[in-house]
């Protein structure tokens, strides 16, 4: 039961053009709604916006009226997913949500650390910054690139210790400090204390340890400030336009920012001095960096001019060739001696100035003839099925609003499938569908979630906000028995035995724990048939309320890591071992291409037609088959095709 009732007050809503609105600002938001046009409504409560969503609930007869769908959603993010209704259709709707408590803003002193790529410095910032957040008693966050990630090195290692203070003794001590708890009064001296102390502290401890580093800081009259985690790319930028060696020597003038927040204004003051320019080399948008140092040198009086993203791209990844074609026009503008009488990088040469060269013309007539392959499921990856169900049951029943979700089956919205209208985040594919619900139509949307999305908050997020909102769409979780398209962790459903992890929580029980009565699991998602069949009642079925299919298969890349050892192994060992593929009679074969047109297997390709009466090039299989049978039952299910064996 709500806090309050406006059961009265929402009469107010009717109010007609001319008459006057007397109420609360709650009142005026829902009745301006409702005057723009509002085609749903979401939220999540949470005070004041607790008294917004009982006026919305005392006032849904008035919404379903005027054909507004209203949720209380299940969470914040519930609530922003269910925007997606508008990425494609020209849908008013409004969310709303209390901001999240304790989130730091800009003034708080949220010291980041983004290390120069190498593995000593990483290990420093590591190590260091665990120092700076007990300093500055504030949470350090230590930035990693996908490079710096995998970069090999070598550093001086120091013995393992035990900590100090353990889990043990702070369950077997615990203490409490009002002062520390995110709740008013306290938090007002929180907000003091941040810029009073902790911000201050942070700035200290960055300048007397050392964390941003200083390279041939007096060998030019101009140099570049770039991000920590950059270095490597600017120092090989550098290198290429013969400012650098290969050994990391700067003729150019580097401060390393490996703490990108909160920025030093002395260090900033320090490096400028005596430079007329500076290029801050900071990649994404906006230009958080360039900014701030703008007004720290105007505060300071330093009149040196700062160069950054009007020689660089505003966004996008800072590739070594982007490096070098920014770092190029910056030295341009300062110092062009420097550059005189050398060849620069074809990253750096303008377009019009390679149009002679051969090599430019043969790469320009490879990217008009060669198309670009859009990225696709694994070879055998059982969730290629499930989105060649969806196309065939699309035939007989239509098109569909389908809502997508984080994960391998986002592919499925590039050819051959081209299936889905949105995603809005790791768990959200039916919370991004929550807006579509009405009495005014009999035709269901479709959404998909894979398991790791549904354990992460989809279970929440998507199917508790289906049952509690008593939904008529239907959802396809697909349980591939891992958290797979972040390398094949384990989840609660995988169906392996985890000796330090509950495993084995099968997703149809959860679903039918927080409430959703129609369930259908298709343990073979293979069997093409059984998931058509399964789609084909999902979306027609008189029965109402949230609908939900677990298509479950385990993941091919995850059988095949498990299963080839075992193969070499018995080979090894002088056993039989029998490897099941498919192939195509080519007398058979009419060159209907069906067969890859739903499927799209990395496996099917096609070859020349050897009959010489015919012209259409027939369908193939290459040798990286597993065997995994779709091609056939894609061939079977769409045009009884005889063509396909099992070998």
């Amino acid at each position: 039961m709500a806090e309050r009732s406006f059961a009265a007050e929402v009469r107010k809503l009717r109010l007609g053009a001319g008459e006057e609105f007397h109420g609360e600002g709650i009142l005026a938001v829902t009745k301006a709604l409702l005057q723009s046009g509002v085609s749903y409504v979401a939220g999540y409560q949470g005070a004041p916006i607790s008294h917004l969503m009982d006026v919305l609930t005392d006032a849904n007869d008035i919404l379903k009226e005027l054909g507004i769908r209203f949720e209380h959603s299940a969470s914040e993010a519930t609530a922003a997913a269910t925007l997606a209704a508008s990425v494609n259709y020209p849908l008013r709707g409004a969310v709303t949500f209390k901001a999240t408590v304790g989130t730091n803003v800009a003034s708080d002193a949220i010291a980041n650390l983004a290390p120069r790529p190498n593995l000593p410095s990483i290990v420093r910032a590591v190590e260091q910054g665990f120092e700076l957040s007990e300093a500055s008693r504030t949470p350090v966050m230590l930035e990693l690139r996908i490079r710096a990630c995998h970069v090999h090195g070598s550093f001086v290692a120091t013995e393992n210790r035990r900590a100090d203070f353990t889990l043990k003794d702070a369950m077997e001590q615990p203490r409490r400090d009002v002062g520390r708890i995110a709740l008013p009064p306290s938090t007002y001296l929180h907000e003091q204390e941040k810029v009073t102390q902790r911000w201050p502290d942070a700035v200290r401890f960055i300048q007397e340890r050392g964390l941003n580093e200083f390279f041939a800081e007096d060998a030019q009259d101009f140099g570049i400030v770039l991000q920590g985690g950059l270095y490597n790319g600017v120092l090989r930028a550098l290198e290429l336009l013969g400012l650098a060696d290969a050994f990391g020597q700067s003729r150019i003038p580097l401060y390393v920012l490996n703490v990108t927040y909160p920025l030093v204004d002395a260090e900033f003051t320090r490096f400028c001095a005596g430079k007329r320019a500076i290029l801050i080399v900071e990649e994404g948008q906006p230009d958080f960096i360039e900014q701030a140092v703008h007004a720290i040198l105007r505060k300071a009086d330093v009149q040196t001019r700062l160069h950054g993203k009007d020689v660089l791209p505003m966004a996008g990844e800072y590739t070594g060739g982007v490096l070098v074609k920014g770092i190029a026009r910056f030295i341009e503008k300062l110092a062009p001696a420097l550059l005189e009488g050398r060849t620069l990088p074809a990253a750096a040469s303008s377009l019009a100035a390679l149009e002679g060269h051969p090599k430019a013309i043969a790469i320009h007539d490879a990217t008009t003839q060669v198309h670009g392959r859009p990225p696709s499921f694994c070879t055998g990856c059982p969730e290629r099925p499930i989105f060649t169900a969806i196309k065939l049951v699309e035939r007989e029943l239509g098109t569909h609003h389908i809502s997508c979700d984080i994960g391998c089956h986002l592919f499925s919205i590039l050819p051959p499938f081209n299936i889905g209208a949105t995603t809005m985040g790791y768990g959200l594919g039916w919370a991004g569908a929550a807006a579509f619900n009405t009495e005014e139509t009999s035709k269901r949307t479709l959404s998909i979630m894979g398991d790791g999305g549904f354990w992460h908050n989809g279970l929440t997020s998507g199917v508790g906000n289906a049952v509690f909102n008593q939904t008529d769409n239907v959802l396809v979780v697909i349980d591939n028995g891992y958290s797979a398209a972040t390398g094949g962790q384990d989840v609660l459903s995988s169906k392996a035995s985890n000796p330090i992890r509950a495993t084995n929580h099968p997703i149809e029980k959860a679903v039918r724990g927080v409430g959703v009565e129609w369930v259908r699991t298709v343990d073979n998602t293979y069997s093409l048939s059984r998931m058509r069949d399964a789609l084909r009642e999902a979306l027609t079925t008189p029965a109402k309320g949230p609908k939900v299919i677990v298509a479950s298969s385990e993941c091919m890349l995850n059988k095949q890591r498990r299963e080839k050892p075992l193969v070499r192994k018995a080979i090894g060992d002088g056993q039989r071992v029998v490897r099941e593929r498919f192939g195509i009679d080519p007398d058979t074969c009419t060159g209907d291409h069906s067969c890859i047109r739903l499927s799209g297997c990395p496996s099917l390709t096609i070859k020349p037609n050897p009959d010489p009466l015919r012209r259409d090039p027939i369908a193939a299989v290459l040798d990286s088959c597993v065997g995994c049978g779709l091609c056939g039952e894609v061939a079977d299910a769409a045009v009884l095709c005889p063509s396909f064996y099992r070998a």
